[in-house]
């Protein structure tokens, strides 16, 4: 069974491919200059090559597309290369095999450092960063959540011009409140390639039919900082739910969403929900509290809230969010890996490269056991196994991306978010 082409193998108990909902046993996946050559299922025991990494689960690597910060470092006040290889790692320990590092609400134009920094990480192909998310300045007063309402400001033609030509070097992701935006401001970013994504906003069932044709195609962390669904006013969270037309990044740590709401989620959306974290510096870190321009943000009881109670990131991997979903709602394991790998990488036109275990795409796994807590990953064909050796032939993982965080905490298994 063993291709001649395949370098390395990964033999799984279960794996869940990021398309069917049910698991394949048995599966042999082969890996060559990393990437994914074969994949069988059914494999004879005896089939297996001696060199073989063996799992209980494996499934397509976690993209997390909302990480404020991890490890101790929170993206908005550490812009360096050295901070996102610490995110990168933290969030390995949780599943995620890349990540999307979140800026969230600044002064003025301060988003332009992060953009500088990410597109010099992806320029020398630091492991991990597969884009950036900017969530803010261009929200809603009305719905700031934790974010500092003094900057909160509309989008002006000099940003256009700028994420414009961010989007030409990087996958770029910009929450936004889009009726606060200039409809001919948000085809401008489509048409550039830029992901829109309607969050912290008081937008109308209106508003969002208009910025679906303006190319807005999702919500961020989906019942949270949007406008709520009323008998005849469905408002943002009724447009996200009903309307087929949305991606929805939701935070499944058992604070920012009912269970009850995030089954409704998993029954409306199956092919358009996003498992985020929405975690901060607290994730597989040791900080237990930090200040957000001014705000002091606390960790208690695996919540992160501000004084007055507001939610303030969440303290959550993506593997706990998978373990939340399969344990809360009716979504099976299959359904869990779609939500973390597949719909997140179709969601920011990544799908050609993340998402799925199939030959041709990127050898990047989430290595899972049976009680879907990380055993380790594959990124990119590198491996990195926590608490066990590399395989011989496979191709190791930088030392430096995980030692930063040898002894750090696990995040709890319960979470939160700045709503």
């Amino acid at each position: 069974m063993a291709d001649p082409q395949a370098r390395t193998f990964v033999y799984a108990d279960m794996m869940y491919d990021g398309v069917s909902r049910h698991g394949q046993p048995h599966a042999l996946i082969g890996v060559a200059e990393g990437r994914i050559v074969t994949v069988h299922g059914d494999v004879p025991q005896n089939d297996v090559p001696s060199n073989a990494l063996r799992v209980p689960i494996v499934m397509p690597g976690f993209l997390d597309l909302q990480i404020n910060g991890a490890g101790d470092v929170q993206f908005n006040f550490d812009l360096t290369i050295s901070g996102l290889e610490t995110m990168v790692a933290a969030s390995a320990l949780g599943g995620a095999t890349h990540i999307f590092p979140t800026f969230t609400t600044a002064p003025n134009s301060d988003y332009r450092r992060a953009i500088e920094v990410v597109a010099e990480a992806v320029a020398i192909g630091v492991p991990g960063i597969a884009g950036l998310h900017l969530e803010g300045p261009f929200i809603s007063r009305h719905r700031p959540g934790i974010h500092q309402k003094d900057f909160i400001r509309p989008l002006r033609q000099s940003d256009v011009d700028l994420l414009c030509e961010a989007a030409a070097k990087i996958p770029l992701l910009v929450t936004l409140a889009p009726e606060e935006q200039p409809p001919h401001m948000l085809q401008q970013l489509q048409q550039a390639g830029v992901t829109l994504f309607a969050g912290h906003t008081e937008a109308t069932f209106e508003d969002m039919t208009r910025a679906a044709q303006s190319g807005v195609t999702g919500g961020t962390h989906l019942f949270n900082a949007m406008s709520q669904m009323t008998p005849r006013e469905p408002g943002a969270v009724g447009a996200v739910l009903g309307g087929g037309a949305f991606y929805a990044g939701i935070v499944a740590d058992g604070h920012h969403v009912h269970p009850h709401n995030l089954n409704l989620a998993v029954r409306a959306l199956p092919d358009h929900l996003c498992l985020v974290t929405d975690a901060m510096q607290t994730m597989n870190g040791r900080s237990q509290e930090m200040t957000l321009y001014g705000r002091r943000i606390r960790l208690k009881h695996g919540r992160l809230t501000g004084d007055d109670g507001t939610l303030g990131g969440a303290h959550l991997t993506m593997a706990n969010a998978v373990q939340t979903l399969v344990q809360h709602t009716v979504a099976s394991l299959g359904d869990a890996a779609k939500f973390a790998s597949a719909n997140p990488a179709q969601a920011v036109g990544l799908q050609h490269i993340y998402g799925q275990l199939k030959p041709g795409l990127s050898a990047s796994m989430s290595l899972l056991s049976t009680e879907l807590d990380c055993l380790g990953i594959l990124r990119d064909g590198r491996c990195h196994l926590f608490g066990q050796s590399v395989p011989k032939g496979f191709a190791r993982g930088q030392s430096a991306d995980l030692s930063p965080l040898a002894g750090c905490s696990k995040a709890s298994h319960h979470a939160t978010e700045s709503g």
